[in-house]
This record gives C-alpha cells, structure tokens and sequence, in this order.
C-alpha cells in the first residue's frame, strides 16, 4: 500500500508529510485490494506465475533490452528502465494463451527489468580498459563479478521490501506505472473502464513514440537551451522534450518537483556562474559552462547526493531492522505450518543469509584470482579480507539508498552514478588504508583493483535499484514476492551472460575514449571515465576534496531545512535526495520533471470536483503511464537501429540547417501535445 496509516511508526518519515504522496495514489489503494481478491492472492490459493514460457520470453525480451541499454549508457550516459516496455511486449505475447494471469506477466518484465537495468555495471567495468588494465572483457570473469553482485542486490533488497514498499509512502512512479499497464491490458477484465484505460495508455504511448520518432528524424529539435553570462560568471538554461519526464513528473508528484528545482537552483543560479566566474570569451561560453558543470558543479552535487544518502540510511536503519524480524517471523510461520498470505512471502531469511554469506567464497576467489600476478599479490590477503568486507556492509547501504531513490524518482531517473562515484572513493580509500601508498606498478594494479572491487557493490546498488519497483509492481497485482525474487535472479544471470559479448563488441567496433588506441569515433562510456579518473585521483593525491565538501555542507543544510518543516508544517517538507538529485543531474532533465509534477497536480486538482474523483486521477495516470511506455519502446528499437547502421543518426533525413527551426517546431508540438491529451483524457473521463 503507499499510505498505511496503522505503521506510521515504519515509515521512513522522509516523506509521510510531503506533497509527494499526491491524490492518485489513493486510488490505487481500493483497486489493488479489489485485485487481490479477484486473483484469490490474499487467500492462499495460488495462480499461474512463473512458469517455463514467461522465463523465455522474458530471457528473449533481456537479451534485446540489454544490448541496447549497454550501447545507450555507454554512447550517452544514459539507460531506460525496460520493466514497462517489457510487460507491453508480455502481454501481446501471452494473451495468446488462454490461462494466462496478469502475475506471470509481471514476472517477464521482471526478468527483463533486472537484466536491463544490471546494465548499467557498464558505468564502472569499462573503467578496467580505460586505464590500460584490459585488453577487452574477460568473459567468465566479467560474467561473476556481474553476476554476483547482481545476486548480492537482489538477496540484500528482499528485507526492504517490507520497510520500503510495504510500510512507505514513496511514490514508486515507474512500478506504479508497469502495474498500471498490467492491470489494463490484462484481457481477463475486460470491462468497459479497463478497455478506455488501455487507451488512455495506447494514446499517450503513440504520441510519445510518434514525437521520438520525429526527434530522430530531425524533423523536430527534442531540446532547447543555451549557455548565457550570468554577473562575471556564466550558466546555462534547457529544457528536454521528453513525454516520458512529463509522465514521470506526473507520477512522483509536487513535492519531488519542488525538490528538484532547489537543486536546480543552487547549481545552476549560485555554483554554474561561481565556478565559471571570470569567464570573458563569449564563443567559448557554452564549453566552458558544460565543462565545468560536468566537472565540477556535478562533484558538488555527489556530495549533497553522499551526505542526504548517509542521512536516508540512518532514518532507514529502524524500518530495516524490522523488515528483517518481518521476513524472519514469516518464514517461522511457514515452517511451523501457519498459513501466510502468498502476497507476504519473501523467500526464506534462512535462504537469504546463507545465500549473501555464500556468495562471498567465489567473490574472495574472484578477487584472488584478480591479484594473484599483480605488483600487489603480496598483499591479497589483506586486501582481499577488507574487500569482502566493504562489499558486506556497503552493499547494504547503497542498496537502501538506492531502493529509496528508486521509490522516490524512478529506476530511469535515480542518478546511480552518484551513488557509484562515492562507493568508488570509498572502496579507493579502504584499499589505500591497508595498503599504503604506492607508485608504478602497485598503482596501475591499485586503480584496477579498486576498480574491480567498486564493480561488485556497483551490481548491487543497480539491482537494488529496480528491484523495490518492481516489488512495488508485484504488490499493486497481487504477485508472490518470493516467485519475484527468484525471477529476479534469473534476470541477473540472463544479464550476466548477455552484457560481456555485447561490451566486447562495442570496444572491438569504437573503443572507449581515453583507453589506449581508442579511435576517433570511441564511446564516451561518461560514467566510466568519471570514476577512473576519480579513482586514480584519490591514490595520486589530486582529488577535489574541497568540491565535495561544498556539497556535503549544503547537503547538511537541505535536511536541516526537511526536519525544520516536518517539525512545523502539515505538508511542506524538502527531501535532500530530490535537492541532491536536482544538482547532479543536467538542468534539462531537472527542469522537464517538475513540469509533468506541475501538470500532475493541475490535472488531480480538476479530478477531486469530478463526480468519480478516483476514476478522474487513474485516468491521467494512465495517460502519463502511456508517455513512458511509448518513448520507451521507441527507445528500444531506435537502439537496434543505430547498432545495426552503425551510423550516429541513422534516420536523420533534414539538412543541418533545418536544426534552428526544428528546435522551435519541438517546443510547439510538445506544448501541443501535452495539451492535447490533458484536454482528451478530460473528455474520456467525462463520458
């Protein structure tokens, strides 16, 4: 449930007063339980779930969406969540089979979400080539230092499911929308209310697939922004042209949209123009400022992002420790033969444990395995026991951390290379601690190491990550969290087997920039290059402290600000992640979001004056449902399309002269479009 008002004392508390927890929520409440009982869940009587041919299709599905992911991330910096792609694609399939349930459904897109989202482990591993470590990516042992950190999140997500799923308040926008588009397009309803919602979905996701489409084609500019002087200094203003942000600004409410443009604020008002001060050349403007804020402005928002996780953890730690007596006392009940509700069983925390303490034998072999002809062999021991260690207790933290950012922005939109830049100056400084300093080879083998070992932790916070959504998804239709989590891990093995051909073919065919020979058309992989570089700069002494303890202070100040208004107002409250959130990443996805919040709340406020307020606010989360899954699905083939060319811009037909024109056709047909479906799902709900 979002709002469980008998465990107020579980709930995180980050966000029970906040205008986050916006009315469509609500109306999920009386739906799922009507849900529930229709599938006969909360009785005990089981149903059709994870069966041979969902883990095939679901297999199938990984394989497609993994691939473009990996080429995404590392071309772009950016990945797509596949969970509702992949329930689309379910459904066409399975409704060809008649005893079909909207559970085993669920269960393909959690197979394909896992390994999908397992992808962006490409945000540290290229690292390993980048520094002139590799020559390519050791099949076998790329496949279990992704696999078993994949394993490890899944295990250490299972106990915060019920502290942040069960007794939260988090909006989960992207599981909510996937049980939305399960609910909808499951043919066993059938009722007329199901059949307009599916075309509520059907509309928002053609329109948001048909303006990606024209985006790709240049046919239309997808952004607009410039770099400007702002006092002695410069900054930058834009704004991206994606339905998909719309819908999830819609889904995770005001209060996150807020957030968001504080963050926004302090980078780009106060830190932009301060770190550019100075700056008199006009056509060097725009580099500078982009630089700068990649650079610098983005270090500082790791650490406000370092300082409200830390802080997220600790109000986190009572709600955790009692999800885990939770899943311990139901595993109890099941033993001792008491019947438990399918909805409440976890797999065993007997399984649980013994499987996290398991995986650490081939994680220490993994490790020797890595050191044992290096410079630093003569240390492994050491360094090996504190590795095993650090990825015990940080794999908790960061999956916690994760988990919320999830339930609070979305699996899409969660900067998980925030979380990964400070697991990875940890990891360099727990491994310069035992080990000492170094120079020459020690070094080289040092970075490697810390490397390597970030990798692990970095499985875990990427699976944790989509993992609570997709649990969040499994609540809302009824599914059994345990058949869940073993579909979890079968998506993490999916992923650990398809994500290194598909990296070794990407560095065969471009390379990575900043890796040894790498040619003039290498892949960027950002992320990667971010925390090499990190990395090397805490072991060689030149890493920016100061830059982010900028932003740890002013992280300090965010949650100082949060407690104050919890404290003293009803509703009013500001969330240190979203501000964290809102500094890190670039202003046009910042600034998309809080739009479709805006939007969001505009459109809940005309429901409540509707007759059926609750079928009013479904309805435009259906719609804002519908622009995730069509820009997504587009996403996906447009993908395909690039690395079947080869070409930058496969599609691109208009000269680049037409690009000016293009840019304000854009803002004028995604006005347009907005408009359109906020005034045609008004209509629908209407007749």
């Amino acid at each position: 449930m979002y709002v469980n008002c008998n465990n107020d004392k579980l709930l995180p508390n980050l966000l029970r007063n906040s205008a986050v927890v916006n009315s469509h929520r609500h109306s999920l409440l009386s739906r799922e339980s009507g849900y529930m009982s229709q599938t006969t869940q909360s009785t005990g009587t089981s149903v059709k779930e994870l069966t041979l041919r969902g883990v095939i299709i679901g297999g199938i599905i990984t394989i497609i969406f993994t691939a473009a992911n990996v080429y995404l991330g590392l071309k772009a910096g950016l990945t797509f969540a596949t969970s509702i792609p992949a329930a689309v694609i379910s459904m066409a399939i399975l409704r060809y089979f008649k005893d079909h349930t909207v559970q085993e459904n669920n269960i393909v897109q959690t197979i394909a979400s896992a390994a999908g989202t397992l992808s962006a482990i490409i945000f540290v591993l290229p690292g390993l080539v980048m520094v002139g470590w590799w020559q390519g990516f050791p099949y076998w042992q790329s496949v279990f230092v992704i696999a078993l950190g994949g394993i490890l999140g899944v295990m250490y997500s299972i106990p915060l499911r019920r502290a942040l799923v069960t007794h939260s308040d988090l909006p989960y926008p992207e599981g909510v929308a996937a049980a939305e588009v399960l609910k909808v397009g499951d043919t066993n309803e059938g009722a007329e209310e199901s059949k307009r919602g599916l075309l509520a979905i059907i509309w928002g996701g053609l329109s948001s697939a048909g303006f990606a489409i024209l985006g790709s084609m240049k046919v239309l500019g997808t952004e607009i922004g410039t770099a400007f002087k702002f006092g002695a200094g410069g900054t930058m203003a834009s704004a991206s042209f994606s339905l998909a942000l719309i819908g999830v600004g819609h889904l995770v409410g005001i209060g996150v949209g807020i957030a968001m443009i504080v963050g926004l604020a302090i980078s780009y008002i106060v830190l932009l123009p301060w770190r550019t001060w100075g700056i008199v050349d006009p056509s060097a403007l725009a580099d500078t400022v982009g630089t700068v804020f990649r650079s610098e402005v983005r270090l500082i928002g790791a650490g406000a992002i370092a300082v409200a996780a830390v802080w997220t953890l600790i109000k986190l730690i009572g709600p955790i420790i009692i999800g885990i007596k939770d899943s311990l006392a139901s595993t109890a009940k099941r033993e001792s033969g008491e019947t438990v509700p399918l909805t409440e069983q976890d797999l065993s925390g007997k399984i649980v444990i013994g499987v996290t303490l398991a995986v650490m034998l081939p994680i220490g072999v993994l490790l020797w395995l890595f050191l044992k002809d290096t410079a630093i062999a003569h240390n492994s021991l050491g360094l090996i026991i504190i590795s095993i260690l650090f990825i015990l207790i940080t794999g908790l933290a960061v999956a916690s951390v994760c988990g919320y950012m999830a339930g609070l922005i979305g699996a899409s939109n969660s900067p998980i290379s925030g979380v990964g830049i400070i697991v990875a100056i940890a990891a360099a400084l727990v491994v310069k601690a035992i080990h000492g300093s170094a120079s020459g080879d020690e070094l080289s083998a040092l970075v490697a190491y810390t490397l390597f070992t970030a990798a692990v932790v970095f499985g875990i916070s990427t699976i944790s990550n989509d993992n609570l959504q997709d649990l969040k998804t499994g609540q809302l239709v009824g599914a059994t969290p345990w058949k869940q989590q073993v579909a979890l891990v079968i998506g993490v093995l999916f992923g650990a087997i398809i994500i290194p051909p598909v990296l070794n073919l990407m560095g065969n065919a471009f390379g990575f920039q900043g890796a040894p020979g790498a040619g003039e058309n290498a892949l960027a992989a950002p992320q990667a290059s971010l925390i090499s570089d990190l990395i090397k700069g805490v072991f060689g002494g030149d890493l920016n402290w100061n830059l982010l303890g900028i932003g740890a202070l002013i992280g300090i100040v965010v949650i100082i600000i949060d407690e104050v208004l919890k404290k003293t107002t009803k509703k009013m409250s500001l969330p240190g992640l979203a501000v964290g959130m809102g500094m890190y990443l670039p202003i046009s996805i910042t600034l998309t979001i809080p739009i479709g919040a805006l939007l969001g709340m505009i459109h809940d406020k005309w429901a409540v004056k509707q007759k059926d307020p609750e079928k009013a606010k479904r309805m435009g989360t259906l719609v804002a449902t519908g622009l995730i899954v069509g820009e997504s699905l587009w996403g996906v083939v447009y993908a395909g399309i690039v690395g079947f060319s080869g070409k930058d811009t496969p599609l691109a037909f208009m000269p680049d002269s037409f690009a000016g024109v293009a840019q304000w056709l854009g803002l004028v047909v995604f006005a347009g479009v907005i408009g359109f479906l906020y005034s045609k799902t008004r209509k629908d709900t209407l007749k």
